[in-house]
């Protein structure tokens, strides 16, 4: 047996478990300055194949079958199969990236297009310091397929290029545009006559009118509390501005332990300690604590703009889920009520080691056409990357309300990016010290000590590849 086999049945064994492991210097991109270009499939480039495609190369498309299912990856694919009829595509889909596909990538047989998104995703950060992504730059430089006159680039929203950047090269398309702020029933608020707070005190004083009704305030994913890391960074972003998130982004000495940080731990505590969290929400996944809101035993809930289209097939009629921004902590807030965390995700990449990267780019440039982003968006109702594509287009209740939060926070928009750099951090991290802290076995003080300590492991981990967030 020789190395390269036993290093992929180490890692299909799961004795390369962890992200950072499985790409393990000079294995995970086979070789790693191995040219290995003799394999690939190379056409000739021109106007109207402007990346260089093989007409009849393969095509391999791996897709995270998530909240967004897979039906719209297949729409894709028929608009690339009409384009290049000779073409197989070979399409599969998993909720376990990491799993199915490391081994793929120690033994330099990746597939041409991947959906690494989820929790089972493979670490971006192991994958960029190996240099096992494709740089997409060319796909940037390339006409749109359905724009006359535009360059790919010129047809996407404001800061998709920039999160899926790492050291300046553009490596990951994050094709949905999604908002994150906190959902409620506007049926159920106009059931009871409750109105959206803009202001904490405010919230705080509505929280004790809805439990007093008999319904909990608040539920969230118990399993994956990171959900409920969001609105207190996004308060903290809104009370201190902009570089309260450049701070954690940068791995800067006390970023989670700043004013705002400690304002806002201080406020989402009184959530905690008032009890205003449906009964056993610690126990609960994202799914059930969801599909509890969607039965009204809860009035709010964190989450991304996915959330309507994951919880379609629970959704009462009438429902009309809406999203918010966080509430104002104080009237000195650098950012307005109406901010809110608006970001590119759904990542997908080209492996560098593909057979078939000029058809993995081309894939891309389908997804990102006008058709192909207005197919996406009807049938996941979710935003792309796309701008002005919902134009003509029928939006679901949630939807259109996420439309018109974009609109309303405007230039006052912010995001964070640390959860892209270091994933460990986000998901395994401040996770654990968020399960503690909203399940109410940890202080404000000890919550933000725990994100700090985190932080610090992988600041001063000399394995974990640092980037400098500059905007």
């Amino acid at each position: 047996m020789n190395r390269r086999e036993i290093l992929r049945r180490s890692a299909a064994a799961g004795l390369l478990a962890t992200p950072a492991a499985g790409l393990l210097a000079g294995c995970a991109t086979s070789g790693g300055d191995d040219k290995g270009d003799s394999g690939t499939y190379k056409g000739t480039k021109s106007e109207q194949n402007p990346l260089g495609v093989k007409e009849d190369a393969p095509l391999e498309v791996v897709i995270f079958n998530g909240g967004f299912g897979e039906d719209y990856a297949k729409a894709h694919e028929a608009m690339y199969k009409e384009k290049y009829p000779k073409a197989e595509i070979k399409h599969s889909a998993t909720q376990e990236i990491n799993k199915t596909l490391q081994p793929r990538f120690v033994d330099g047989t990746p597939p041409d297009v991947v959906n690494n998104s989820g929790a089972g995703q493979i670490d971006f950060n192991g994958l960029v310091s190996q240099n096992a992504i494709a740089d997409l730059g060319a796909l940037l430089d390339a006409p749109s397929l359905d724009q006359p006159g535009k360059k790919v680039r010129d047809t996407l929203l404001p800061g998709a290029v920039e999160v899926g950047s790492y050291d300046g090269k553009f490596l990951v398309l994050n094709y949905t545009y999604t908002a994150y702020g906190i959902w409620y029933s506007t049926k159920l608020f106009a059931e009871r006559n409750w109105q959206y707070a803009k202001t904490w005190e405010e919230h705080i004083a509505l929280c004790k009118q809805i439990k007093a009704a008999g319904i909990a305030p608040w539920t969230y994913a118990g399993k994956h509390p990171r959900y409920m890391s969001w609105p207190l960074i996004a308060s903290a972003i809104k009370l201190g501005g902009p570089s309260v998130a450049m701070a954690i982004d940068n791995l800067e000495p006390n970023a989670w332990k700043s004013d705002a940080m400690k304002a806002a731990a201080d406020a989402w505590y009184q959530i905690v300690k008032d009890k205003y969290i449906l009964d056993g929400s610690p126990g609960l996944d994202h799914i059930q604590s969801q599909t509890a809101w969607c039965q009204g035993k809860a009035a709010f809930i964190s989450c991304g703009s996915w959330l309507e289209n994951e919880q379609a097939k629970v959704t009462p009629a009438g429902f009309n889920m809406t999203i918010a921004p966080t509430p104002s902590l104080t009237s000195g807030d650098k950012l307005p009520f109406e901010a809110i965390r608006g970001t590119a995700g759904e990542p997908f990449m080209v492996p560098a080691k593909a057979k078939n990267v000029a058809g993995g780019l081309e894939y891309f440039r389908v997804m990102l056409s006008k058709k192909g982003a207005q197919d996406f968006t009807k049938k996941v109702s979710s935003l792309t990357v796309v701008a002005g594509t919902t134009e003509g287009v029928d939006l679901p209740f949630g939807l259109t309300s996420v439309v018109k939060a974009l609109e309303a926070s405007g230039s006052n928009g912010f995001n964070w990016v640390y959860n892209n750099y270091y994933r460990k951090l986000e998901r395994e991290l401040v996770d654990a010290a968020c399960g503690e802290f909203f399940s109410g076995r940890s202080t404000p003080t000890e919550f933000l000590d725990a994100c700090q300590k985190g932080a610090d492991s992988i600041a001063q981990d000399s394995s974990v590849k640092k980037y400098k967030r500059a905007a």
